[in-house]
């Protein structure tokens, strides 16, 4: 290494630092000539032309004919035929089911359920049966709310007993009490 500082030029919009030697200065782009461009376009047309041209004529070789007027005697193409066969209707089949006979259905299961999910109020005896059941609580971070009520007036004094469970849980409900539940997984009748 020698002392003589190397040179750092910053950028473009920068002078360069006392000490520093001045950086070269930028070769200037050079143009081809429009001789030159029209002298290597030219040339290359020329040289496409003579090479399409050969391989042009010797492709007419086979179909040129004798000075006598004789045609020239080569390898000749062949000529292939092909026939189509007219298409059979293909047989009708006919397959024969035997319908066995239908049990008897039965009828959809009517009246409250034993088992219920989701946000919503419940009429005890109509819409759920009475008794006591189960839930496994809440998937997220606010509980698993339920309240038994008195009525559906949405008033405070109706509620009768209500919770909030962050685990599993489970309360009695009574045939005409109202059950109201949020956020709570599945509730199922163990009673």
């Amino acid at each position: 290494m020698s002392d003589t500082p190397q040179y750092q030029y910053p950028g473009p919009y920068h002078q360069p630092q006392p000490g520093f030697p001045t950086p070269p200065p930028a070769s200037p782009t050079r143009k081809p000539s429009r001789k030159k461009a029209l002298l290597t376009h030219g040339a290359v047309a020329c040289v496409a032309l003579l090479i399409g041209t050969g391989i042009g004529s010797s492709g007419n070789a086979d179909a040129d004919t004798h000075a006598d007027g004789s045609a020239a005697t080569g390898p000749q193409p062949k000529v292939t035929v092909t026939e189509t066969a007219e298409a059979r209707p293909a047989p009708t089949v006919t397959k024969t089911k035997t319908a066995k006979p239908k049990a008897p259905k039965k009828k959809a299961e009517t009246g409250p359920a034993d088992s219920f999910s989701g946000d919503g109020e419940y009429l005890v005896g109509e819409d759920i049966k009475a008794g006591t059941y189960k839930s496994a609580g809440s998937d997220d971070d606010f509980g698993c709310y339920w309240a038994r009520l008195k009525n559906a007036s949405g008033e405070f004094d109706a509620i009768i007993a209500n919770d909030n469970l962050t685990g599993p849980g489970r309360v009695t409900l009574n045939k005409g009490e109202y059950f109201q539940t949020q956020r709570c997984q599945e509730w199922k009748r163990v009673g």
